[in-house]
């Protein structure tokens, strides 16, 4: 059976593959529990962000003609419903695993999620996408979520309040589209320097 035709089996195959790399590539020694929360970061991080630019860049611009050729309410009743429940957990499992990296990446005594949070001196512009990402976890949570419930029929709205809802709702996924932008930057700037 090719593994690659279930979602599990795809998952369990690229597992299998980055640890082949781990013992083919890695330096004999100790464990480095940064880089492995950092990758499991990007890992979830991934799953967030896209589907945040699949939101705004790929279902909201199709909606119209979804809704003039009469297939929005399978967007809306299968598609949105699963795309969001992934959304909301990889923006929790996203700043979990921050914090995590945030941690494990500080050697001084101390917190490094403080360190970040504070801006100490070796922190700020992870501190800064440690911010934006906060920022945008809320959004999620009581923005986003919330008023799409409204907007999907999942919680009993008028016509008005879902209407407002989905203001609410998109502005807030924009907010954090332009939030993400600079988040990312101060991410890999950390390891890697700002560009300039």
């Amino acid at each position: 059976m090719n593994p690659l035709l279930t979602i599990k089996g795809t998952i369990i195959t690229g597992i299998i593959l980055a640890i082949i790399a781990i013992f083919v590539l890695g330096p004999a020694g100790g464990a480095n529990p940064w880089e492995f929360w950092v990758w499991m970061h990007v890992l979830v991080g991934i799953t967030w962000i896209g589907l945040l630019y699949y939101f705004n860049f790929v279902q909201v611009p199709a909606m119209p003609a979804a809704k003039a050729d009469g297939t929005a309410a399978g967007i809306t009743k299968h598609i949105a419903p699963r795309a969001l429940l992934w959304f909301r957990w990889a923006a929790v499992a996203t700043w979990l695993t921050g914090a995590l990296a945030l941690e494990a990446l500080h050697t001084a005594p101390g917190s490094g999620f403080v360190a970040a949070f504070a801006f100490a001196a070796g922190f700020e512009t992870i501190g800064l996408g440690a911010w934006l990402g906060t920022i945008m976890l809320f959004n999620v949570w009581v923005l986003i979520w919330p008023n799409q419930k409204k907007v999907l029929g999942m919680v009993d709205a008028s016509d008005e309040e879902k209407a407002s809802a989905a203001k609410v709702a998109l502005l807030a996924s924009r907010t954090n589209t332009a939030l993400s932008i600079p988040m990312i930057l101060a991410m890999t700037a950390h390891g890697h320097g700002l560009p300039f």
